[in-house]
């Protein structure tokens, strides 16, 4: 019996698009198409019905909910509204209710901006082009993005340790959100490093969860953005640290998913790297923890030596991945962030 495949959704960026092209339609035209339908970067035209509308002198505002398919995607369920305007000449972008700015370099859009990534904006220009040549009117419109509520869900992602203030991001780069996506999350990782990579900074830290992240906080006084949100892509994060280096880089995590990125693991998560018992009581010098159930268990009969001898490990591993671009150091934590091992400079 095969499992039923997880609905795909829409990137804020493609429902501010839509709602872009609806507003401008009314303004332009008279009309509000309802349901409007929208050219995707790789050609797909979804359409969306609209959830919101509003007009005043010289402006227009539809309002499209954001359906992120069967991803955990704080956004899902949003209202995203575009509201058009004439601008003083091309298209200008605004950040309303909701909706963040750029306050640190790093980011695909400097500092000041609204937080509309680069692929959002040029399918909204490419809307306001249609448009215009469509209606024999010039391509001069101001597009103020909001997200009501932004603000409260924008605390959920990554956006305060980016330097974004007030608000949401308005993101996608194929307006397809595609269920439980590793790729989003390590485009998230690498933005980070950008960001930590702008403001100057010396060291960051790759952390497997919130417990580590605020152990290895105190542990080394670093600042928010130095802390990367690393998850179970470890891979991830240190590949990108290879080709884009700062001179100090941190590990930390628990000693099962500590163990996997010691006996050579990229991607720590459950499903897809296992801890090798075998191995793991070797190090502890103790063949009988080869049949412990969990690496938790191998530690609580090996002790605090067995976390040692993983951070060791680890940590020549993070090197290697490394290589000379930067030092390195794991530490590895309990459940309570208590420190059980640690290794490096």
């Amino acid at each position: 019996m095969s499992e039923t495949p997880l609905r795909r959704g829409w990137t804020t960026g493609a429902c501010a698009t839509a709602a872009t092209r609806a507003a401008l339609s009314r303004l332009w035209s008279g009309a509000w198409p309802d349901p409007v339908t929208i050219r995707l970067p790789r050609g797909e035209t979804p359409s969306f019905p609209l959830a919101h509308r509003a007009e005043g002198p010289g402006w227009a505002e539809a309002g499209i909910v954001k359906d992120a398919g069967d991803d955990p995607d704080v956004t899902h369920g949003a209202l995203i509204l575009a509201r058009v305007a004439p601008s003083a000449g091309g298209v200008r972008f605004r950040a309303g209710e909701g909706v963040g700015t750029v306050t640190m370099p790093g980011l695909p859009v400097p500092p000041g901006e609204p937080a509309i990534n680069p692929v959002p904006r040029a399918m909204m220009e490419e809307t306001v082009a249609e448009l215009a040549s469509e209606h024999g009117r010039p391509p001069d419109v101001e597009i103020t993005v909001s997200v009501p509520g932004g603000a409260a869900l924008a605390a959920r992602t990554w956006n305060p340790r980016l330097g974004i203030v007030g608000g949401l991001s308005i993101l996608g780069t194929t307006g397809i959100v595609r269920p439980f996506s590793c790729a989003a999350w390590i485009a998230s990782i690498h933005r980070g490093i950008d960001v930590a990579r702008a403001a100057g900074l010396p060291h960051v830290a790759g952390c497997t969860g919130a417990t580590s992240e605020a152990a290895v906080r105190a542990l080394h006084a670093l600042p928010l953005e130095a802390m990367i949100d690393m998850g179970d892509f470890a891979g991830g994060m240190l590949k990108y640290l290879r080709r884009h280096p700062v001179p100090r880089v941190t590990v930390g995590g628990g000693i099962a998913k500590m163990a996997k990125l010691a006996q050579g693991a990229l991607d720590l998560h459950s499903a897809r790297s296992q801890v090798d018992m075998a191995r793991l009581a070797e190090w502890a010098g103790d063949p009988a923890l080869a049949s412990a159930p969990t690496a938790l268990a191998a530690l609580e009969a090996a002790g605090p030596a067995l976390a040692a001898r993983v951070a060791e490990e680890a940590q020549a591993r993070v090197s290697d991945l490394l290589g000379a671009s930067a030092a390195a150091d794991v530490v590895v934590v309990d459940r309570a962030g208590r420190i059980l091992g640690r290794a490096g400079p």
